[in-house]
């Protein structure tokens, strides 16, 4: 079990959405102190000052992920001003949805792939020898359901969130291996009801979650070191069924039946 009592917990992407009911709710559990990082410094400034007025402890920072440099001096700058980070939310993320990849640009490929994939690595190589050298840590790491099904219209999306399943399950396999103590959960919802996914296609089988409730489960597999927070049930499910299916009856079922291969095309969300 992970507590969160009396832990600094570091929520990037954290000053609005989901990232900031993660961060509430950590504070809520008991969490010593609250690190957010976000680009926004008008909804970081709004945040850090409603949760303090709630007497909670919280260090605001402005951070680009996608600058590297940034990365590594904001990370000092916590390190040496907030102190250890216990348990580390890799949350901010941007979607860049209906669009054929044809139509992507260099710079929007790396974007993408620069703030939902690299940027996660990165910001935990900064915490994370510290986790193992102290012999405790928590590491959770936003991916996505697209990251176990392609989908058309997001296929940049689709490639950063796959590669975020596949490196966060092997550094927990790593961290296990060496027992040191440091937990890591990879979260894998569908679509949210964020302004990050507004217009997509829902079909009740992969109804839009409530921010809220994917929030807490993600919190409640904090506490328990899930290794997996998966939502709805259709997405635990996607292993069995991709395994199972042969991949022109899963085209059939959950791609044109289902609609999940034309849930981008009303697609109007912001960016980031």
């Amino acid at each position: 079990m992970t507590k969160i009592k009396n832990c600094t917990v570091l929520v990037t992407g954290g000053a609005s959405g989901i990232g900031r009911l993660m961060g509430d709710m950590c504070l809520n559990n008991g969490a010593k102190q609250l690190v957010i990082w976000d680009i926004n410094k008008d909804k970081l400034i709004e945040t850090t000052r409603e949760l303090r007025a709630l007497h909670y402890t919280v260090h605001p920072f402005v951070v680009d992920v996608s600058d590297l440099g940034a990365i590594k001096l904001t990370a000092d700058k916590v390190k040496s001003e907030v102190g250890p980070v216990d348990i580390l939310i890799n949350n901010a993320g941007i979607i860049t949805g209906n669009q054929e990849f044809s139509q992507f640009s260099h710079e929007a490929v790396d974007r993408t792939m620069t703030i939902n994939t690299n940027a996660l690595m990165h910001i935990t190589l900064e915490f994370l020898p510290d986790m193992i050298k102290n012999g405790k840590g928590h590491i959770v790491n936003i991916s996505s359901a697209a990251g176990m099904l392609s989908n058309p219209g997001m296929s940049v999306y689709c490639a950063s969130k796959w590669a975020v399943f596949g490196w966060s399950e092997s550094i927990r396999i790593e961290l296990e291996k060496k027992k040191t103590r440091v937990h890591v959960t990879t979260v894998n919802p569908s679509y949210i009801n964020t302004g990050m996914f507004a217009g997509v296609k829902v079909n009740p089988a992969l109804p839009l979650l409530k921010a809220e409730k994917l929030a807490a489960k993600v919190v409640r597999g904090i506490k328990s070191n899930r290794i997996f927070v998966r939502s709805p049930f259709m997405v635990k499910m996607l292993p069995f069924t991709k395994g199972a299916l042969p991949v022109r009856c899963f085209d059939l079922i959950v791609g044109k039946w289902l609609g999940v291969y034309k849930s981008m095309d009303g697609f109007t969300g912001h960016p980031g």
